[in-house]
C-alpha cells in the first residue's frame, strides 16, 4: 500500500510539471500588456511670438489689447457670513505707467498705448507684462458702494466724467519680474511686483507669484484673436486697507483678449 501511494505521488507530481510546461509553452509568443501610464495632462507648447508693435490698425502683425471682451475681476470672503464680495474694474490696460505719466487726461478712451508687454509661447524668459487698473472704477453693481464707502475704504476719488485718472493714488499697477513654465500643466508662473498706495502715505511694492494661461490663436471672420488669463491673490492689510465688511485676502482675475484687426 505504502509503495502505491509513492507512486501515485509521483505521478502527479509529473502531471504538474508537464502542465506548468506546456502553459508556459502555450503563451510564450503573448505580448506583455504594459503597466498603465500615469495619467495627468499632456504638456503641448507651440512657438507663437505675440508683440503688440506700435498696434498700427490693419496691420495683421501687431495684436492690439480687445478691452471691450477683456475684465480685471476681483473677490474677497464677505466677513461673518460664507458669501463672496465681488466686483470689476472697469478701466485697466497694459502699460508702463512710469510717474512722469502719472496724471489725469481728459479722454474717454485709452489714455495710454497698451504696448507694455511681449509673449513668447516657448522662451518665457523673453515673455514680461506691464498692467495697471484705476482704483475707482471699481464696480460691485451696488453705485451706493461704489461712489460711497468703497472709495473712502481704498483711499481714492470719485470717477469724474470724461476724466481718466492714473494719479498715484488711483493705481494699482503689476511688473513682471520672473516668467517661468509650470512643469505639470500648459500653464505659467508669473512672479511680479504689485505696486499700490492704497490707504498709506506712499505707494508699496509687494512680490506676488500668479498663475497664467495662454489661451491660443482662433480665428474669427478675417482676423485673429487669443487671450490670457492671470490668476492671483493678495493681502489688502498690506497696503493699509482695514474694513469690517471684506477679508484680508482678495483674489484675482485678468482675462485679456487680444485680435490682430
Amino acid at each position: 500500500m505504502k509503495l502505491f501511494s509513492n507512486k501515485l505521488l509521483l505521478a502527479l507530481l509529473v502531471l504538474i510539471s508537464g502542465y506548468g510546461y506546456i502553459a508556459s509553452c502555450t503563451h510564450k509568443d503573448e505580448f506583455l500588456l504594459p503597466t498603465p501610464a500615469t495619467t495627468g495632462v499632456v504638456i503641448t507648447r507651440g512657438n507663437a511670438v505675440l508683440l503688440p508693435g506700435n498696434m498700427v490698425a490693419g496691420d495683421s502683425n501687431q495684436w492690439k489689447l480687445d478691452k471691450v471682451h477683456s475684465n480685471v475681476m476681483w473677490s474677497g470672503n464677505y466677513v461673518g457670513a460664507a458669501g463672496l464680495l465681488t466686483g470689476r474694474f472697469t478701466q485697466f490696460g497694459m502699460h508702463d505707467v512710469t510717474p512722469a505719466k502719472m496724471m489725469s487726461y481728459s479722454t474717454s478712451g485709452q489714455p495710454l498705448k497698451d504696448t507694455s508687454w511681449a509673449f513668447y509661447e516657448s522662451d518665457p524668459a523673453k515673455t514680461y507684462f506691464n498692467g495697471y487698473v484705476q482704483i475707482n472704477t471699481s464696480n460691485t453693481g451696488e453705485p451706493g458702494r461704489d461712489t460711497g464707502c468703497n472709495i473712502g475704504t481704498l483711499g481714492t476719488t470719485k470717477i469724474i466724467p470724461g476724466v481718466q485718472n492714473l494719479v498715484d493714488s488711483n493705481l494699482a499697477r503689476i511688473k513682471t519680474t520672473k516668467v517661468e513654465f509650470d512643469p505639470l500643466s500648459n500653464d505659467y508662473f508669473l512672479t511680479f511686483d504689485l505696486t499700490w498706495r492704497g490707504k498709506l502715505a506712499a505707494a508699496k511694492t509687494i512680490s506676488i507669484v500668479g498663475r497664467l494661461k495662454y489661451i491660443p490663436k482662433a480665428y474669427v471672420s478675417n482676423y485673429a484673436v487669443f487671450g490670457f488669463q492671470l490668476l492671483f491673490q493678495f493681502n489688502c492689510r498690506d497696503f493699509g486697507i482695514t474694513s469690517t465688511s471684506i477679508s484680508d485676502k482678495i483674489n484675482m482675475e485678468c482675462n485679456m483678449n487680444f485680435n490682430n484687426k
